[in-house]
């Protein structure tokens, strides 16, 4: 076993198995997919950590891989069926797509910095996910083109209501986020039922703001 296939498998039984994430699926993907291969070479022996990676190589913005245990926790929330079409907002480098793609039939990503969703699209070709396209666009406007959405998963946190995101869901859609409108930020999923959108929170957690879902600064007078 390569030194990546073996800090692959500690990261799923050591970060993963251990956060409660019990669905086969996405253990099997995590297995399955190297994320090293999503990350910039010169960051490649931390690929594994417990941690939210900056892959942004000196970016105007950074952005991040979020920690493994907490993509999975909510991937398993959002019950993610063979069928369903997905977005993946602020998909970085690609990897949470390339996880996803393993779980659903149709993969959307989305990513506000354009260097980085040309990255994701190479990435994502080179470990065969065929079936993710990958747009740059501003995370707060989704993916208006090929909505609806059976699940959004977002990469990260928001510090406001998506509204533009919830409505690219479809009657039964579900949305998954880190939610910091308040503190403490926790993982939470929104419903798409009858017309409405019910918010649950799933478990405290931290990731970094997505850009575009900032909240704005208050005025002062």
């Amino acid at each position: 076993m390569s030194g990546f296939s073996t800090a692959r498998q500690k990261m799923v039984d050591g970060q993963v198995r251990t956060s409660d994430v019990t669905d086969a699926r996405i253990l099997d993907a995590m297995l399955a997919v190297p994320r090293e291969a999503f990350v910039p070479e010169s960051k490649r022996a931390l690929a594994y950590l417990d941690l939210d990676l900056d892959v942004s190589e000196g970016g105007a913005t950074k952005r991040y891989l979020i920690k493994p245990a907490v993509m999975a926790k909510m991937l398993q929330a959002a019950e993610i069926n063979s069928t369903d079409r997905i977005l993946v907002v602020g998909c970085a480098t690609g990897y949470a797509a390339a996880v996803v793609a393993r779980l659903a039939g149709e993969v959307f990503a989305t990513e506000s910095e354009p260097a980085l969703a040309d990255q994701a699209k190479v990435a994502l070709a080179g470990t065969g996910a065929a079936n993710v396209t990958v747009r740059a666009a501003p995370a707060p406007k989704g993916d208006v083109a090929d909505a609806p959405f059976d699940v959004i998963f977002l990469n990260g946190a928001t510090e406001i209501v998506p509204q533009e995101l919830y409505e690219q869901l479809r009657e039964g859609g579900r949305l998954v986020g880190v939610f910091a409108l308040s503190q403490p930020q926790r993982a939470a999923i929104v419903t798409h039922t009858h017309g409405d959108f019910g918010h649950r929170p799933l478990f405290d957690a931290v990731a970094p703001l997505l850009p575009g879902l900032e909240r704005l600064p208050a005025f002062v007078f």
